[in-house]
């Protein structure tokens, strides 16, 4: 192998593994209070739900106005309410749905040097089905965390595994993938734009000569891609939030959590918390996939050095 660089081997199973995972949980540890406002603006205007209990209705205003409303009326830390169950769920998700994406895509390919649109669809759906398989539990912890009012002593959950126990207890190992039909829907459709997009996006500026495979090709290309994602998938991700967060039998499935919503509130409830969802989704993208990228050339360095 002497004499050949990172860049000139594909990266195997194992470095797209680990390097999804990790670059996933550094771009959660950045944009960790954008996902808790956006979580609290989703839910806001719902007439009952677990989170709020025993607590008055706290009313938010934009982005900034959540983060400041949580920091004073909770203290900072609030904004990172549900962090290691954030990180529970970025390991095993994203190392799933980013790291098998390749390999996934190869297989519809059948081995051919052409990829399609539909090739690339297709596996980004089935590697966001998979994954939600997988880490749902942690996502529904991660929500319930993130939409509980933190201030005073009524809170429900104590820990990360205090919550895992008791969503257990209360609503059944069921209630741990509660939400899992409104959640493969959404990072389906999140997988599909935000890798297939990104993929385009970057082949485009690379074969067009515009730019090369280096770091303001992948700012660019996540860029992008974390836009794309938010106007197309903002409306399945609020139901899927409202959903897992709400109380036992408030909604009797995601499509009736839907039609509250949209009967209640109307169309504008479903794209409600868009600024901190598109800001998130725009830096965590930004964040992950250039990080992701370097992680993949430093690993494979590092294995060509070994052998």
């Amino acid at each position: 192998m002497v004499g050949f660089r990172a860049g000139d081997v594909p990266p195997t199973a194992t470095v797209k593994f680990i390097g999804a995972g990790t670059a996933a949980c550094i771009a959660d540890l950045f944009t960790f209070p954008l996902d808790t406002a956006k979580v609290r603006l989703q839910i806001q205007g719902e007439t009952k739900s677990p989170a709020n209990t025993g607590h008055g209705p706290v009313k938010y205003r934009g982005v900034f106005g959540t983060i400041s409303t949580m920091v004073r009326v909770e203290g900072p830390r609030s904004l990172y309410s549900g962090l290691v169950a954030g990180l529970q769920r970025q390991m095993s998700f994203a190392s799933v749905r980013i790291g098998l994406y390749d390999s996934v895509k190869q297989f519809y390919t059948k081995g051919s040097d052409h990829v399609g649109i539909g090739s690339r669809l297709m596996a980004g759906c089935t590697t966001g089905a998979m994954a939600v398989a997988l880490a749902q539990p942690t996502d529904v912890v991660k929500v319930r965390f993130q939409a509980q009012i933190s201030a005073g002593a009524s809170k429900r959950y104590h820990g990360t595994m205090d919550a895992y126990r008791t969503i257990a207890k209360e609503e059944g190992f069921r209630g741990l993938w509660k939400g899992t039909g409104p959640n493969i829907t959404r990072n389906a459709i999140v997988n599909c734009t935000e890798l297939v997009t990104y993929d385009l996006i970057k082949d485009a500026l690379i074969k067009s000569s515009l730019m090369n495979d280096d770091l303001p090709c992948h700012f660019t290309s996540a860029f992008g891609a974390g836009f794309c994602t938010t106007v197309i998938a903002s409306p399945v991700d609020v139901v899927k939030t409202r959903y897992m967060n709400s109380a036992q039998g408030q909604y009797s499935g995601a499509l009736n959590c839907a039609v509250a919503m949209l009967t209640k509130e109307g169309p504008k409830a479903f794209y409600k918390g868009f600024m901190p969802s598109f800001l998130r989704l725009g830096s965590w993208n930004v964040v992950m996939f250039v990080t992701y990228e370097q992680l993949k050339r430093a690993l494979m360095a590092n294995c060509l050095h070994v052998y």
